[in-house]
């Protein structure tokens, strides 16, 4: 399953130039392969079997090419491949006829071979070889259209952001198997105990969080996402519904029986979660760019997912799970409905937007339940894991300040929500038709228009008969999560009037009338919520690697530099000699001592004479 996306990477890359429709068709058959893969194992995993390969590696360094797919990786190997098919037939007819199709597919094809090596990894040091990989690849898809300075900035800041929090977690991946005395996922999971009494839990802890709140925007790392809508929105579809971002939360909830649990955990996490949530929605209000505010609804979203992994509560995991799926299908839907706007009208700015339910009813109908479900209306699957998160919210999970702000943010990041939600829909779809919208829209092609057709069916039969649809599928991945700890729970449109219901409803009312109270100002407003308009992370961004490329290293140039090569050489045998000797000096630390390689007197002689040579040399 995920040597295919590679294969197929290759043979899309070494297609003709003008072969549009075969890297189509070739990255079609790729996507529809894997989700019928995932489909044909779906009697094995619904059993509870938990299918792995194994293949050596390293075996001195105890790593082994292990996978492993239970019933969450299953889960997220149907996202991964079955959205991906429908963005493949979408991007089909969305990429103009000069665009490099051919490099488009290759990346998108090795996209979802990455993808698919970080939730079938069985090795959590394969698992972070995967991560980086997506980083990588994420930096090429983004700077797909790197004649545009907008698309090169957003690349790099995407890959230095995912790329350092990628290494921070090689570095808690480390710590891990140190405490464990391996990396096979099985066994890590299998000590939950002993890694949370370890006096190393609290460094792997933060290491690893640093990974997956990098990966998935989340607070105070969110910044990057918002700069990366440059990329073409076929990638920005499936980046912010079943790939990239999610590789964070998904990584969270796979360790979420060894890491949560302990007060580090639930402040951490909960803190980041609870402001990507409230934060991500309340930028989202002001953005004049649909994408944009895509961008940051789909960091709240993430920050409830976040928030809800925080609590500890096996019930809220269950609903973390849940909304991971529903955003899946409501935010996929909206991006590629978004991209057929910029695609019919010219442009994305929604001051420039107005009135195209008139040329465009179907997507529009379309794009007004996707919105719906985001905002949580009842009927949707949206409304039924937000009415989860806000029954979890309300409970005691542990006594502190966050625990007692939790029942508030989620009510206001809600409202705020559902005013996003309404502002897109009626900003775009109804008024007047501003004078200066670029081009007069009409409805796509039928095959343009239908994966948002299929994604927006999910969400109105997943939201109306969850039992029998979603229910089964959710079981699985919960299960293989929790283990013993599954809670009892139900998938239920109606539960009565309880106190979550209420509250559910008064977001609905309190984001409508905080949409009607901002209506006219958003529309001619400068984009950006006001007081924080100059808060730009890109901002903090650009002047940390301006102070560490040109002024730290103007100071190491000044500090250490000299005109003479002997103590610039000297300076390096130096390093090196440390580097070298260090891991010896402290070879007691590590549970992996491999066999020392046997040296050579005569050959170990022979360098140092010439080291010593080369050093007087100079």
């Amino acid at each position: 399953m995920i040597a295919l996306p590679f294969a197929g990477s290759i043979v899309a890359a070494v297609l003709p130039t003008n072969s549009r429709n075969a890297e189509a068709w070739l990255a079609g058959a790729v996507m529809a392969s894997g989700f019928a893969l995932a489909v044909l194992l779906y009697p094995a995993i619904a059993g509870g079997t938990v299918i792995r390969s194994v293949t050596e590696w390293v075996p001195t360094l105890g790593l082994a090419f292990k996978l492993r797919m239970d019933g969450f990786a299953w889960l997220f190997a149907i996202l991964i491949s079955g959205i991906g098919f429908l963005v493949v037939l979408y991007a089909r007819y969305y990429m103009a006829p000069a665009d490099p199709v051919r490099r488009f597919y290759a990346f998108l094809l090795a996209f979802m071979g990455a993808m698919l090596g970080i939730v079938l990894s069985g090795n959590l040091v394969l698992l972070v070889v995967f991560w980086e990989l997506t980083s990588i690849l994420s930096f090429l898809l983004v700077g797909y259209w790197h004649h545009t300075a907008g698309a090169r900035d957003g690349a790099r800041m995407a890959l230095v952001v995912t790329g350092l929090g990628g290494i921070c977690l090689l570095a808690g991946v480390l710590v891990i198997g140190h405490i464990v005395g391996s990396y096979d996922l099985d066994k890590v999971l299998a000590s939950g105990d002993r890694i949370r009494s370890s006096p190393l839990y609290v460094p792997a802890l933060v290491l690893i969080l640093i990974g997956a709140l990098t990966k998935s925007a989340q607070f105070p790392f969110h910044f990057w996402l918002p700069n990366a809508m440059a990329a073409p929105t076929p990638v920005s579809a499936y980046l912010h519904s079943a790939t990239m971002v999610k590789a964070g939360v998904f990584l969270m909830a796979r360790l979420w029986p060894v890491l949560a649990g302990s007060p580090e955990w639930f402040w951490i996490v909960g803190l980041a979660g609870m402001a990507s949530f409230v934060l991500g929605a309340y930028f989202a209000i002001f953005q004049q760019d649909i994408k944009g505010l895509l961008a940051y609804s789909t960091i709240s979203h993430l920050g409830l997912i976040t928030l809800l992994l925080s609590l500890g509560s096996p019930l809220a995991a269950v609903a973390a799970i849940f909304h991971m799926v529903n955003h899946a299908t409501f935010k996929a839907s909206l991006f590629m409905a978004a991209g057929i706007i910029d695609h019919e009208a010219g442009t994305r700015d929604m001051r420039r937007l107005g009135g195209l339910f008139r040329f465009m009813p179907i997507t529009a109908t379309l794009a007004m339940v996707a919105s719906a479900a985001m905002a949580g209306v009842p009927l949707l699957n949206g409304f039924l894991s937000k009415e989860m998160f806000i029954a979890e919210a309300i409970e005691t999970h542990a006594i502190s300040i966050l625990d007692t702000a939790a029942p508030y943010a989620a009510v206001i990041g809600s409202a705020f929500a559902v005013a996003y939600s309404i502002r897109f829909i009626h900003g775009v779809f109804f008024g007047p038709v501003p004078a200066d919208m670029p081009h007069q829209p009409h409805e796509p092609p039928f095959l343009m228009r239908l994966p948002i057709l299929f994604l927006v069916a999910i969400c109105l039969v997943v939201g109306i008969i969850p039992g029998h649809t979603i229910g089964p599928f959710l079981h699985i991945a919960v299960t293989a999560v929790l283990g013993p700890e599954t809670p009892s729970y139900s998938l239920v449109v109606w539960h009565g009037f309880t106190l979550p219901l209420a509250l559910s409803m008064a977001a609905l009312a309190s984001g409508a009338i905080l949409y009607l109270a901002l209506r006219h100002y958003l529309a001619h407003c400068e984009e950006g919520p006001p007081w924080l308009r100059r808060l730009k992370g890109q901002r903090i961004f650009e002047r940390a690697l301006l102070t560490l490329s040109w002024r730290w290293a103007r100071f190491l140039e000044a500090f250490l530099g000299t005109r003479r090569l002997q103590p610039q050489l000297r300076l390096l045998v130096l390093v090196a000699f440390i580097a070298a000797v260090w891991p010896f000096w402290s070879y007691g630390f590590g549970t992996f001592r491999p066999a020392l390689t046997t040296v050579d007197p005569i050959f170990a002689a022979l360098w140092t004479v010439g080291a010593i040579a080369a050093i007087g040399a100079a």
